[in-house]
């Protein structure tokens, strides 16, 4: 088979599934392993994929640090109806953390709390929503600013979270990789998401479709930890269904 035969199928691979491993290509090129990774490295320098462990995807694993600012520009409609489905979850008189990020914006104009709601907030824009409605106990966390997405971090945070105990985290996480987990990408909101999820019942990640198959740089914590991923029609089918196999509460936000 030439050379461009094999790229276009390895392509076309990718585009259908996301990511394809060497063993894979390897049997429906009919080629030996060698060749595979070669053509691997020659689409890798033109920009068509990316290797990672074995396999190629067919997007950059890898997140930067964006502003919160930059990223409400980006799918803006499937935040809102992820902060929909995410509210409809808040029970009569509950008790919630908010991380930060700009998906859990979404959530906090969601809100409406049945009675009373305690919301503690490490964001200072959640805080600034949800300060005008009287019905909500709000508790701001302090500690140094993360200026990228104007929330807090540090141990003044954790010593607060650390004498109390909540029903639900809500988390936004900048990358979900099924074999190393959720991750952001900073090393000090990673340690107080930690913290956040060690004294909630029940952990919720939000995501658009975006975040399967990438990575930040610090890791939050591993699949196993998540309750529930609430996220978009976009999800692959392939990912929708390795959610499910982990025994995690897929909710697709319409």
């Amino acid at each position: 088979m030439l050379k461009e035969k094999r790229h276009s199928i390895i392509l076309d691979s990718l585009i259908k599934h996301g990511s394809v491993t060497v063993s894979e290509l390897v049997e429906k090129l009919k080629v030996s392993s060698v060749t595979v990774r070669k053509d691997l490295t020659e689409l890798e320098k033109l920009g068509k994929l990316y290797r990672s462990h074995g396999k190629a995807i067919l997007i950059n694993p890898h997140i930067n640090n964006r502003s919160v600012i930059e990223k409400e520009k980006m799918a803006p409609d499937e935040k809102r109806a992820i902060g929909l489905s995410a509210a409809r979850l808040i029970d009569r008189d509950d008790s919630i953390i908010i991380a930060s990020g700009s998906t859990v914006h979404a959530l906090a104009h969601a809100i409406q709390p049945i009675h009373r709601l305690t919301v503690v907030s490490a964001s200072l824009v959640v805080s600034e929503i949800l300060a005008v409605d009287e019905n909500i106990d709000l508790i701001q966390l302090g500690g140094m600013l993360r200026h990228s997405s104007l929330s807090v971090v540090g141990q003044y945070s954790e010593m607060i979270l650390n004498n109390c105990s909540f029903s639900k985290l809500y988390l936004g996480v900048d990358g979900i990789d099924f074999e190393y987990g959720i991750t952001t990408t900073d090393m000090r909101e990673a340690e107080l998401n930690r913290v956040m999820m060690n004294v909630a019942q029940k952990t919720i990640v939000l995501a658009d479709s975006s975040k399967f198959g990438r990575r930040g740089f610090a890791k939050i914590s591993d699949m196993e930890n998540i309750d529930v991923i609430i996220t978009d029609p976009g999800i692959s089918a392939k990912d929708a269904k390795a959610v499910e196999e982990l025994g995690i509460d897929l909710i697709i936000a319409r």
